[in-house]
């Protein structure tokens, strides 16, 4: 049995407990905020990520150390991994919190990505803009997520505005990209080098959060291929153990890179229950050098993700194969508070168990895309 450290304490560290303890692990967590939800299952140690007498006994106190999201100080993380083993490596971690150290890491390995500039002046901003065209985003190189952080250009008028809203601090402007489709690929290495991705996802975004997930996707496996052959470069360029997901936007017969998560992914919930061995449960035996689990779908599945509230359970809990995750968050706007995930044996048959969700929870907008992926399969 091992000690496995969390730095963070949100809903992906809960369900990582949840994930490891079947295995006999046990597990403690970090974090700034006391009623973090995944504190309801494990202890944990309120503490500041420079609060480095409390993270010294916490180091002490585990075996390995790992992250349930991607913004915990790279200084912090290099502290850690001087006291205990900490995957990923904070090499990786410090990479994939800087959007312009990661584009460009995309670029080395031969990943193309949108048109980006570094912006760190408005002169730098007007020079950007007349590089890449108009719209572009302008983004905070880090700390950004779930559309935090970012702001659209559409028009010359627009400089002004982004300028005030985000300037002063480090910036990358990226030319917009009309894609056809946003997918990602969750992918995981251990300890020992082994190698496994889970099936290509689809993704549905609404106010630059993500909405839904569908996989596996259908009928493209040379796209697929492309995509896990990115994975699997960036993992072994990075030295990576853990799991993560490469977010990719799909425009014509182009992959470009979007982004690196470098932790379990919400695009990732639905292995929980349709795959044999879930992102979170590979996580861990990642992290501990253990054999890696079975990635290959279960047949098909869509997770719903639950923004702001919970809406009433009972829709979802009546049908087959419909499975209910509370997050234990009090409800908040822009707040991720729980998903659910329907699996069927075929689209077909999903399709018209999601029809009837959206319809009972009054969600028709939010399943729609879902509906017309799952039908043209």
């Amino acid at each position: 049995m091992a000690t496995i450290g969390i730095l963070g304490g949100g809903q992906l560290a809960r369900m990582l407990v949840l994930a490891g303890t079947p295995l006999g692990q046990r597990f403690r967590l970090v974090d700034s905020a006391g009623d973090a939800c995944a504190a309801q299952i494990a202890p944990l140690v309120q503490a500041d990520w420079r609060d480095f007498a409390a993270l010294e006994a916490f180091a002490a106190d585990s075996d390995v150390v790992t992250f349930d999201f991607e913004n915990v100080p790279a200084e912090t993380a290099e502290w850690m991994a001087a006291r205990t083993r900490v995957f990923p490596n904070p090499a990786a971690l410090s990479v994939a919190q800087d959007r312009l150290a990661e584009k460009t890491l995309f670029g080395r390995i031969g990943l193309e990505t949108p048109a980006f500039a570094a912006v760190d002046s408005r002169e730098d901003l007007e020079r950007a803009v007349a590089a890449t065209g108009l719209p572009a985003v302008l983004k905070t190189r880090r700390l950004g997520y779930d559309g935090k952080g970012q702001f659209v250009l559409r028009a010359p008028a627009d400089l002004d505005a982004a300028w005030q809203a985000l300037g002063g601090v480090p910036l990358i402007l990226e030319a917009f990209v009309p894609f056809d489709r946003e997918v990602s690929v969750v992918a995981v290495r251990s300890r020992t080098g082994e190698f496994r991705h889970y099936p290509l996802t689809r993704n549905w975004h609404a106010g630059g959060i993500l909405s839904a997930s569908l996989a596996p996707l259908a009928g493209d496996p040379a796209l697929e291929a492309r995509a896990v052959t990115h994975a699997r470069t960036l993992a072994e360029h990075l030295d990576y153990v853990g799991v993560f997901a490469l977010e990719l936007f799909v425009h014509g017969e182009r992959l470009l890179g979007n982004e690196m998560a470098p932790r379990v992914h919400n695009s990732g919930h639905w292995t929980i229950e349709g795959t044999g061995c879930s992102q979170f449960e590979n996580h861990v035996r990642a992290i501990l050098g253990l054999p890696l689990g079975d990635t290959a779908a279960i047949g098909t599945s869509v997770m719903l993700n639950w923004i702001g509230e919970l809406p009433e359970a009972d829709a979802v809990l009546r049908e087959p194969r419909a499975h209910w995750h509370d997050y234990g968050k009090s409800p908040r706007a822009g707040r991720k508070v729980g998903h659910a995930t329907l699996c069927g044996d075929d689209p077909r048959e999903l399709a018209d168990r999601l029809e009837r969700i959206g319809a009972a929870l009054g969600r028709n907008e939010q399943v729609a895309p879902v509906l017309a992926a799952l039908r043209a399969s």
